[in-house]
């Protein structure tokens, strides 16, 4: 039997909340006999809901962080918010880990301060897996931090390969730079000096990889700066959707495009699942002391699902206790 892992959810994340949420906890709960969740939100909301679900508890919150506001200022002011709350159980340890599909700039802001960084972390990274239709790729960072230094990257890399080899299952996975070139002389005097750093500090670091080779899966982690990393993830997701939207459009448009629609809808079904951001549900923040996912505002109940099954094969793979190792291991090497 799986270890039993506790989870805090915010009841109130996302464009669709709280229904999405309770479909995606209800889903969750049913397809993992070992896991537990605390239901953070309004009373009407989370009482019913624990009520009627084993292994559901509520805990009653009386405020809100909505999408615009400050992120930093709002964890500070609203301390009995959903999301707040959520993250404080984590640092409490009544839960081991928190999802939330509401703003992500909160969700960052409330891990940091109130769940807390790994002894030893400069900076925690938003990682993701990029919706290859090839294979799962990972990718760190994707927007926590837009400006930063040679020496995080280095710790964003050694994050993501743990993440990639025990929660996506890529074996000894291979470390690329997102960068201009594949030459090591490439880029920017802050790529190269990254480039140069990577080689030196990471085992698994292979060299630069291009844009183009995210979506061909031509290596396992792509580490990069939080600005260009949102950026690219953004553009894949974009191209991704218009792609599809655009096959729709054409296979839909005569009766001949119709009855071939129909000859190749198994296929197209399972690439839309291939490329799919709800296979995995969210974007873990790698780097504090508890299992955080981010999902997307706009998550569906499959997507919240997936945010919480994720979050506790995070928490049972104890990535936070091999980063933490690996975090020490590097200071070790280093002299600090």
């Amino acid at each position: 039997m799986a270890k039993s892992v506790t989870i805090s959810v915010d009841a109130l994340g996302g464009d669709h909340a709280p229904q999405v949420v309770l479909e995606g906890c209800a889903a969750a709960l049913s397809q993992d006999p070992s896991l537990s969740v605390i239901l953070c939100g309004p009373a009407e909301v989370v009482e019913p809901f624990a009520a009627s679900h084993e292994r559901c508890t509520a805990q009653v919150t009386t405020e809100v962080i909505t999408m615009g506001e400050h992120p930093a200022q709002a964890v500070r002011k609203k301390k009995n918010s959903s999301l707040v709350v959520g993250c404080r159980l984590v640092k409490e340890g009544q839960a081991q880990g928190f999802f939330s599909a509401g703003s992500t700039g909160a969700c960052l802001a409330a891990a940091t301060l109130v769940i807390g960084r790994i002894k030893g972390v400069k900076r925690p990274c938003l990682t993701t897996v990029v919706p290859s239709p090839v294979r799962p790729v990972v990718m760190c960072d994707v927007g926590a931090n837009a400006d930063c230094k040679p020496e995080y990257l280095v710790q964003f890399a050694r994050m993501g390969a743990i993440y990639a080899e025990k929660v996506i299952g890529l074996s000894d996975p291979q470390v690329a730079l997102l960068n201009i070139g594949e030459e090591e002389e490439k880029g920017s005097e802050f790529a190269q000096a990254c480039h140069a750093l990577l080689r030196e500090k990471e085992p698994n670091f292979v060299g630069n990889a291009e844009g183009r080779d995210i979506l061909e899966a031509n290596f396992d982690v792509f580490v990069t700066d939080g600005f260009t990393g949102n950026v690219a993830l953004k553009t894949i997701e974009g191209t991704a959707g218009v792609l599809l939207k655009t096959i729709k459009g054409i296979l839909g448009s005569s009766l001949k495009t119709k009855i071939g629609a129909l000859c190749i809808k198994d296929g197209l079904m399972e690439l839309k699942g291939t490329v799919s951001a709800d296979t995995y549900g969210g974007a873990p923040l790698l780097g504090v002391k508890g299992a955080c996912i981010v999902g997307h505002g706009s998550s569906n109940p499959t997507a919240i699902k997936n945010g919480i099954l994720t979050s506790a094969r995070i928490v049972r793979e104890d990535v936070v206790g091999m980063i933490s190792q690996a975090v020490s291991a590097q200071a070790d090497k280093a002299g600090e």
